[in-house]
């Protein structure tokens, strides 16, 4: 009879085994689904969500967190239950800008559960966590990744049809840990400005991804171009020629996203409502749904349902 040590040890070679296999096939994607099915309490946490979309961008300042937060909030104004984990540890704003400031979730025992705004969306982020607004977050790699690991296995998010999942700009431990340890994530949106400085980062970023194995549902452009008059809603224009205002110039992440052969989601125009409704703690596209860009943010929500649809496993027998 063999000893539990002897078990052990099997179905460790049988895990490395089957991993190995799966990478000499050059079949990177299914490699991270099966190792992250190893990570049952991880796993489990996530097993009753239907979608798990990851937003990212390569650079900070491109307005990453308001787009990530006006998405779910779109996608609960088409009747889905939604949640969205704040994982940017070092710039961690999604309370503030879904009216959950000095507010604490409850807790039991080593399970956490997320808060929910007015409208129903479940939130939780560290900055939950924080004293004041102000407290920094001076913790060095190892231990930022034991953090994230120890929150993405604590939050009981229960039954979702979307979870969003704001990245840590740029590319390096922190979004790939999330990236490698949620359990068959969907894909993921990144975020850019026009501007040529901003793209080159979209493009490492979009490789970084598929180098991982996982969809790049597409690239939204923000901040893209003409201006809106935040008293009536409409394009700016200059009072000598009459031409339309832009200030970041427009087109750069459709050309970024063609070069990645990833599609392009859609853009947002500049409009300072975007700011103060963030700043005040209401997603924009609830507290102006009839504006230009929630228009844009709706659209891009559906074009997001049909990368996902595209994305879809094949059901058994197919």
């Amino acid at each position: 009879m063999s000893t539990e040590k002897e078990k052990k040890e099997k179905k460790a070679e049988e895990v490395v085994s089957r991993i190995l296999e799966l990478r000499e096939k050059g079949e990177t994607r299914a490699e991270l689904k099966y190792v992250s099915k190893l990570r049952s309490p991880i796993r489990a946490r996530f097993e009753k969500i239907k979608h798990k979309i990851a937003v990212m961008s390569g650079k900070g300042g491109v307005g990453k967190t308001t787009v990530a937060t006006n998405l779910v909030a779109a996608f609960k104004s088409e009747g889905y239950n939604c949640g969205i984990l704040d994982a940017d540890v070092h710039g961690p704003n999604v309370p503030k800008m879904m009216g959950l400031r000095q507010k604490y979730p409850d807790f039991k025992g080593r399970t956490f559960y997320p808060l929910k705004t007015e409208e129903g969306i479940k939130v939780w982020s560290v900055a939950l966590y924080w004293p004041s607004d102000s407290t920094p977050v001076m913790w060095r790699g190892p231990y930022k990744t034991r953090v994230i690991k120890q929150f993405l296995a604590a939050v009981d998010w229960g039954e979702l049809d979307y979870l969003i999942i704001d990245l840590p700009p740029g590319t390096g431990d922190e979004p790939q840990t999330i990236i490698e340890r949620i359990p068959e994530l969907d894909g993921v949106v990144i975020v850019a400005t026009p501007q040529e400085v901003a793209l080159l980062d979209v493009r490492k970023s979009g490789e970084m991804v598929k180098e991982m194995g996982v969809p790049v549902l597409g690239v939204v452009e923000n901040m893209s171009a003409h201006a809106i008059c935040p008293d009536c809603g409409e394009i700016l224009k200059c009072a000598n020629c009459g031409n339309e205002i832009t200030f970041f110039g427009e087109g750069g992440a459709e050309i970024a996203s063609e070069e990645l052969e990833v599609p392009f989601l859609g853009s947002i125009p500049v409009d300072p409502r975007i700011r103060t409704s963030g700043d005040e703690g209401t997603p924009f596209v609830l507290k102006y749904p009839d504006s230009e860009a929630a228009k844009n943010f709706r659209e891009i929500v559906k074009n997001i349902e049909n990368e996902l649809e595209k994305h879809k496993p094949p059901s058994e027998g197919e």
